[in-house]
């Protein structure tokens, strides 16, 4: 027979329980198992996610944060798949099962340049993320577009090849490149960032209803007509998807410069390695 580990009740158990913005909605049937009362448990992070975590590859293609989300919320099964609104909540929620609702920030003052340093309270912070209504339809003569969040896979691809090409643009704009590779290489970036504005918009976008009752869900017919269509409403819909981002989120918080008292305000951002306190 197999003993028992005798140590099993020392194990790791749940710090908190995490609300979801999203309350479920977005996720697909096999990605989340929601409990009776919508909560989920947040563990806090092992010895092996901590090293994760330190692990530039995996951070940047996407892959640690999603193990370590997985390892500490059981009950997501495919962060992949999470709709975007409810990635934050998470990490916040696994820094506070980690190490407390207390996080160390350290901000420069605007005006004199000051470093400030200030305590963030993360329960706080957590309350303030709200889930964006995605409910007021885009209307457009014919159309009627029904957006949506992004899944994080979708998010991630993004700021992958936003990155990158970023890091093309500053390795052109050195002197020691001949003028025809400049040339090439920001046509090259040129077309991956069109590219991307659109799978941008297409992973945005739940359906396209017509005036004759046709819905459109299929992802290749949408990234088509986002291809194919004015600039006029694409601007349109980039301007809809920012609103309905900076509806919700987190707020920045309020500081006062310790050197000259000038009031000024700092974002919590999400460097992973120093959000979860693991920076050198």
């Amino acid at each position: 027979m197999t003993q028992s580990n005798p140590l099993a009740k020392h194990f790791r158990q749940p710090a908190i329980y995490l609300k979801l913005p999203s309350q479920g909605r977005y996720w697909s049937d096999d990605a989340l198992t929601l409990g009776a009362t919508g909560d989920i448990p947040v563990y806090p992070m092992t010895t092996k996610d901590e090293i994760t975590l330190r692990t530039p590859d995996a951070l940047m293609n996407g892959t640690g944060v999603v193990s370590v989300i997985q390892n500490c919320i059981p009950a997501i099964a495919d962060a992949w798949s999470m709709p975007s609104v409810d990635v934050d909540a998470c990490l916040i929620a696994i820094r506070i099962a980690s190490y407390g609702p207390d996080m160390n920030v350290t901000s420069n003052c605007p005006k004199c340049n000051h470093a400030n340093e200030n305590t963030v309270d993360l329960t706080n912070a957590l309350e303030q993320i709200a889930m964006p209504n995605y409910d007021n339809v885009l209307k457009e003569t014919d159309l009627t577009i029904k957006l949506k969040p992004q899944t994080y896979f979708a998010l991630n691809r993004s700021n992958t090849i936003s990155y990158k090409e970023q890091r093309i643009l500053d390795v052109l704009s050195k002197d020691d490149v001949t003028p025809e590779d400049r040339e090439r290489n920001l046509k090259a970036v040129t077309d991956e960032l069109i590219e991307l504005n659109v799978d941008t918009l297409t992973a945005s976008t739940e359906y396209i209803l017509m005036s004759d009752g046709t819905k459109v869900t299929q992802s290749e017919f949408i990234k088509e007509f986002y291809s194919n269509t004015s600039g006029a409403l694409v601007k349109k819909i980039q301007d809809k998807l920012a609103e309905i981002a900076a509806s919700a989120g987190l707020r920045p918080y309020k500081n006062v410069c310790t050197e000259c008292e000038h009031d000024y305000q700092t974002d919590v951002t999400f460097d992973y390695a120093n959000f979860f306190g693991l920076g050198s």
